[in-house]
C-alpha cells in the first residue's frame, strides 16, 4: 500500500502530520479485535456526542452521516444507553493516559489506527483496550443475557472502547 499523508488542523492539533500505512479497517494487531468500527460507535452514540465534532475533515464523511453529535456540549442523552460514562479529559491527562500525538485520547487513537496509521503507542493502547474486557465479565456475571437495562453506565463505557455491550 502506498503511504498516505494526513495533515491535521483542528481545535486540539495544528500542523500534526501522520501517515496511513495499512488499508482502512485491516491488518490489525492479532491481539486487537474491536467489535465496533468508529463509524458504528459514532452512530450508536458515544461520548455525549461532543467528541471529534471539529475534526471531520480527517476522517471519512460517511462516519458522520448518521452520527449522534452535539458540537456545542456533552449531551449524555445522545449516548446509546442515555447515561454519561465519560471522565473529563483532565482526568485522562492527570493519569498519563494521553499520548502526545492523540490529545483526545483512546478513541482518537483508535480512529487513526482504523484508518491505517501505526505508531509507537499502539502496543500500550491495545493493552488498555484488552484490560477493559474485565467489564464484559462483570456484565456476564451480574446481568441476564439481553437485559440492556442492567448496568447501563458500564455498558456505555464498553461502547466507548469498541466492545458491543448490546450483545451481552
Amino acid at each position: 500500500m502506498k503511504r498516505v499523508r494526513v495533515a491535521v488542523n483542528d481545535l486540539m492539533q495544528q500542523g500534526y502530520v501522520y501517515y496511513l500505512t495499512e488499508p482502512i479497517g485491516q491488518r490489525f494487531h492479532q491481539d486487537f479485535r474491536p467489535e465496533l468500527t468508529p463509524k458504528q460507535m459514532l452512530e450508536l452514540g458515544v461520548f455525549g456526542g461532543k467528541y471529534m465534532t471539529d475534526c471531520r475533515p480527517e476522517f471519512p464523511a460517511d462516519w458522520f452521516e448518521d452520527a449522534e453529535l452535539c458540537p456545542d456540549r456533552h449531551d449524555a442523552a445522545l449516548n446509546y444507553f442515555g447515561v454519561s460514562a465519560s471522565q473529563p479529559l483532565s482526568v485522562w491527562r492527570a493519569n498519563g493516559w494521553i499520548y502526545h500525538d492523540d490529545p483526545r485520547g483512546w478513541f482518537q487513537w483508535y480512529c487513526r489506527y482504523f484508518m491505517g496509521r501505526r505508531c509507537p503507542d499502539d502496543e500500550r493502547q491495545i493493552k488498555r483496550w484488552r484490560a477493559v474486557r474485565r467489564h464484559v465479565a462483570q456484565l456476564e456475571k451480574n446481568c441476564r443475557p439481553g437485559d440492556l437495562d442492567c448496568r447501563p453506565k458500564q455498558r456505555q463505557a464498553l461502547l466507548h472502547w469498541a466492545y458491543d455491550s448490546r450483545r451481552i
